[in-house]
């Protein structure tokens, strides 16, 4: 896996900041292999965001494997429920597939972002 140069990075960083203001809820993202089965791993990356883990969205993104997942808490999952997260998850895959970590990433979460922000 190539990794992230510093202006990806920040994109993300910036693209995670917008989602937060943008919808009210805290967006968190992890790219990287999974640590044993990947649904439990990102499960426990999201519960480790503690108090805030009800209203957070978490993507998890291992570019190796070609997997994603997206986690959400209680108040999350009220303003994005399964079938806005698989809209938000095909739309970030397409991007992925080209190859492109950190636009893929940027997609999903403003896309994420906007749905959660319509049930606001």
């Amino acid at each position: 896996m190539r990794a992230l140069g510093p202006t990806q990075a920040d994109d993300i960083r910036e693209a995670l900041r917008s989602a937060e203001r943008r919808s009210g809820l805290r967006f968190a993202a992890y790219l990287g292999p999974a640590v044993g089965p990947r649904r439990h791993f990102s499960e426990r990356l999201h519960a480790a965001l503690g108090e805030e883990a009800a209203r957070a969205v978490l993507v998890f993104v291992d570019p190796v494997e070609r997997a994603l997942e997206i986690v959400t808490g209680p108040q999350a999952r009220w303003r994005l429920p399964d079938g806005e997260c698989r809209l938000a998850a095909m739309r970030m895959a397409h991007v992925l597939d080209v190859g492109d970590l950190a636009a893929g990433l940027v997609v999903g979460v403003g896309l994420l972002a906007e749905l959660a922000s319509r049930s606001r």
